[in-house]
């Protein structure tokens, strides 16, 4: 459901959490909130889906999301999790082209969603917006990259273990953001294998799982050294 954006247009909350509006003074946040609108969203309900027009940028203000694409087979491919101040659809703001992927609310959401065409314009009267919008572009390029050489060249412990060492804190306590089954499908294997290698892990002493989606690492060096080895 779309509604007026209290958040984006009174406090601006999520769009003063979003890096490439950081940094604009008053005047421009307030250009910024102006072309944008909240959309709540229940837990399974779809942002968009693969075909749908493109050409609006989507600011997570509260809540949760998942990006993912299906194969041939129907079989689902988790690109990434979204979580709060984070967007998407930015590639489609400059592409004539549908979209390709699926995102969907793994819980109750709110977005603040920012028409594209206006969102240019701005983009063209502030090139620091664009600029940032380039060097987060090239930041996730640069991710996606990475993620698919590491599904390519690495093993499975080393690709279970650098995924966990990504998300832990600094006392190596990890709250999983998405299902096993999500994680599993990030990192280019069958849940029963993830599920499978945490197991092997725990029995070797290097981490410890409480409940579904708490995993605390015991050996954090030995870990490092795992995921640079395999």
């Amino acid at each position: 459901m779309n509604h007026s954006c209290p958040s984006c247009a009174g406090h601006r909350g999520c769009l003063e959490h979003v890096p490439i509006f950081k940094g604009l003074n008053q005047v421009e946040m307030s250009e910024i909130a102006h072309i944008a609108s909240a959309r709540d969203l229940q837990k399974g309900e779809m942002v968009y889906q693969a075909g749908d027009a493109g050409g609006t940028l989507f600011v997570l203000f509260t809540g949760k999301l998942k990006r993912y694409r299906l194969n041939e087979s129907g079989k689902e491919q988790v690109i990434e999790v979204i979580g709060t101040g984070e967007f998407i659809g930015e590639l489609s703001l400059f592409s004539s082209l549908p979209l390709s992927d699926y995102v969907e609310a793994t819980e109750d959401s709110t977005l603040c969603t920012l028409q594209g065409q206006k969102l240019k314009e701005l983009m063209s009267k502030y090139p620091s917006i664009a600029f940032k919008v380039m060097d987060e572009l090239s930041r996730r390029l640069e991710k996606a990259e990475s993620r698919i050489e590491a599904i390519s060249l690495t093993s499975v412990t080393s690709r279970v273990i650098g995924a966990l060492l990504e998300l832990a804190g600094e006392n190596g306590e990890i709250l999983l953001p998405m299902t096993k089954g999500d994680l599993a499908s990030q990192l280019g294997m069958s849940q029963e294998t993830l599920s499978r290698k945490l197991s092997e892990l725990q029995e070797e002493g290097l981490l410890e799982m409480v409940g579904h989606r708490k995993i605390l690492l015991k050996e954090f060096k030995r870990l490092q050294e795992m995921a640079i080895d395999g």
